[in-house]
């Protein structure tokens, strides 16, 4: 019986038998396809956090005040500094890996497996960066209360109009404690519960002996001079009145329920969108590793093709793209 083969309309491409599509291996085609389904999967998360943004841009957290923390310069404002060499140490172990695969074309397993490692390393180290900025994003910086309505109140300085942190104005005031003994297996507990570092009382006296700190609302405001949208900034009568009446917690740091930056979404979007991004990378890491390992074995060698390189360098890139778009969303726009 004959065997009929459909063809593409280009000679020498058929879709049957041993065949090869598109004159891509079977590998290949599948990373392209699992590829293009993850995009698919990042799109949809990056188009939701496009519209909660808009839907409550005067909540939404200002990015160079919420990353604005560098290793080893405690206390110095550097805004986007740090993601921005997160993004470059990402982007260059892109270009490693074209190295990685170029030289794998011209069977060079040295270069190959240098390529390959100095990839890894700027993986673990935008991996190890991450987490430096959720520990950071997770303990906050300034502190802040919230209302009755779950609305966040910042405090500036009345002069500079620049963030001022609790702790600069704060002081921590008495804790009723009851005693346990050996046997409870505790040594102490408070009478009360404190959630924050501070009380919302603690925050209301240390405001109002501070003169030169007021309140910066989330309510949105053109100002005059300039036309742009800013957040609107309370005289000290007024910002007193807002303290008094409406304050009934204390926000320090960012969490699933809680952030001092904002809107809690902003912080929602930002653990599950980075965090999503993080496991494909350290699972990149965890590839790149196995491969390198085959590389030094000379599994490919043998095998007389590096395209297993290739194969993980595709995915490698499009984790990569992937950061761009993340980068330009949560830091940028």
């Amino acid at each position: 019986m004959d065997t009929t083969v459909a063809t593409t309309g280009t000679e020498g491409q058929k879709w049957g038998g041993a065949s090869k599509p598109l004159n891509v291996s079977y590998g290949k085609m599948m990373m392209w396809f699992f590829i293009l389904s993850d995009a698919l999967t990042f799109t949809g998360f990056l188009a939701a956090y496009g519209f909660s943004r808009f839907k409550f841009i005067e909540e939404w957290p200002i990015a160079d005040e919420v990353f604005n923390h560098f290793p080893f310069l405690h206390g110095t404002d550097a805004p986007m500094f740090y993601v921005a060499l997160m993004t470059f140490i990402l982007i260059g172990s892109s270009v490693t890996m074209v190295l990685a695969v170029d030289a794998g074309h011209h069977m060079n397993k040295k270069k190959v497996s240098l390529y390959m490692l100095l990839t890894i390393i700027g993986g673990l180290i935008f991996v190890g960066s991450q987490a430096w900025e959720w520990k950071n994003f997770i303990a906050g910086e300034y502190g802040a209360v919230k209302t009755k309505g779950g609305k966040i109140l910042q405090f500036l300085d009345v002069k500079t109009g620049e963030r001022v942190a609790l702790n600069e104005f704060v002081e921590v005031g008495p804790r009723d404690v009851d005693t346990y003994g050996n046997s409870e297996g505790i040594w102490y507990t408070t009478s009360g519960e404190y959630n924050a570092t501070y009380t919302i009382e603690e925050v209301k006296k240390g405001f109002v002996d501070n003169p030169n700190v007021t309140i910066r609302t989330q309510q949105l405001v053109v100002n005059e001079e300039t036309g742009a949208s800013e957040k609107l900034v309370l005289s000290r009568e007024d910002a007193l009145v807002k303290l008094n009446k409406d304050a009934v917690g204390v926000v320090e740091g960012a969490n699933l329920t809680e952030n001092e930056y904002g809107a809690p979404l902003f912080a929602d979007f930002f653990f599950f969108i980075t965090g999503f991004h993080g496991f494909h990378v350290f699972s990149g890491v965890i590839f790149n590793l196995i491969i390198f390992f085959n590389v030094l074995l000379g599994t490919y060698e043998k095998r007389r093709s590096y395209e297993m390189v290739e194969k993980v360098g595709l995915y490698w890139h499009f984790v990569d793209l992937v950061w761009v778009f993340v980068f330009t969303f949560f830091y940028l726009v």
